[in-house]
């Protein structure tokens, strides 16, 4: 029996995961081709784990789970095989596509720093967004521009702007479920919950918008076989940063914000027909 069924089981797998915690991503992600979708929903299924430890795993021994994770993640990589599906597809998608292990150990270390930490000055905080999200961004790059160095390197730089605005649009949207459930802040220098206020709020949309500016010229470049995606989860994220930011940081520990299903089925037809008819940008 060859290998392959269980190299596509695992990738189905984390397929799974990606369509079980986010409906906005793997709605984008159906417009890749079959190669990018297995690869990109194994770096997702990966980073959702490993999220999930510090996260929700609250009456269990989350440094030794994480421990644990990377341990087995880096002997999957060098073994190029894991008896753990998610590792394994993974495992995959790192040695197929050369995704550097520094980006893998800087988004195990921003997973540590949750364990030990609620809030994080300016340092920290940077330091904190680069491991969590902008290193995923360029995980996800090394993907999209398969074999073209040159590409990434142009791209780096917007990779890591969108995937910090991803992450920062959350913080805000999620003030209310951070702070009641994990009791963090994801506001640099917010130490409590006074200093959650407008003047805050504000500074980091303007950081937010900045990242977003710089991350369209990036996807401007990205190759056809991604970009509908990528264009398609940046202004749906867009979006809910406009709704972010007309509201009140009282407003925030009310309702969640979000953007109808619906409204993000539309984005992404719009783009494939606008894609093939040569109409982006």
């Amino acid at each position: 029996m060859s290998i392959k069924i269980y190299n596509d089981t695992s990738f189905k797998i984390s397929d799974i995961i990606t369509r079980s915690y986010s409906t906005s991503f793997s709605l984008a992600i159906r417009s890749f081709s079959r190669e990018l979708q297995d690869s990109i929903t194994a770096i997702y299924a990966f980073v959702r784990i490993a999220d999930e430890i510090v996260d929700t795993f609250h009456e269990s021994d989350k440094i030794t789970l994480l421990n644990d994770l990377k341990k087995e993640t880096f002997n999957a990589i060098e073994n190029e095989i894991s008896v753990n599906p998610v590792l394994h597809s993974f495992q995959m998608t790192v040695n197929n596509y050369e995704i550097p292990l520094h980006y893998i150990h800087s988004f195990l270390e921003s997973m540590e720093m949750d364990i030990y930490n609620n809030c994080y000055d300016r340092e920290n905080y940077d330091r904190y967004v680069y491991g969590s999200a902008e290193v995923v961004g360029l995980m996800c790059l090394r993907v999209f521009c398969y074999g073209d160095d040159k590409l990434f390197e142009e791209l780096k730089e917007p990779a890591k702007a969108l995937g910090s605005a991803f992450q920062k649009v959350n913080f805000l949207r999620d003030i209310k479920n951070d702070l009641k459930e994990r009791k963090r802040i994801y506001l640099p220098d917010a130490e409590n919950t006074a200093s959650i206020n407008s003047a805050n709020k504000q500074k980091l949309e303007k950081e937010i918008e900045k990242e977003f500016a710089a991350a369209l010229k990036g996807i401007k470049q990205l190759p056809d076989s991604s970009r509908i995606a990528v264009l398609s989860a940046y202004q749906y994220y867009y979006m809910l940063f406009k709704k972010i930011r007309k509201l009140e940081v009282e407003d925030l520990f009310l309702n969640r914000v979000s953007v109808s299903n619906v409204t993000k089925i539309l984005l992404l037809l719009r783009n494939t027909v606008r894609l093939k008819l040569s109409m982006f940008f």
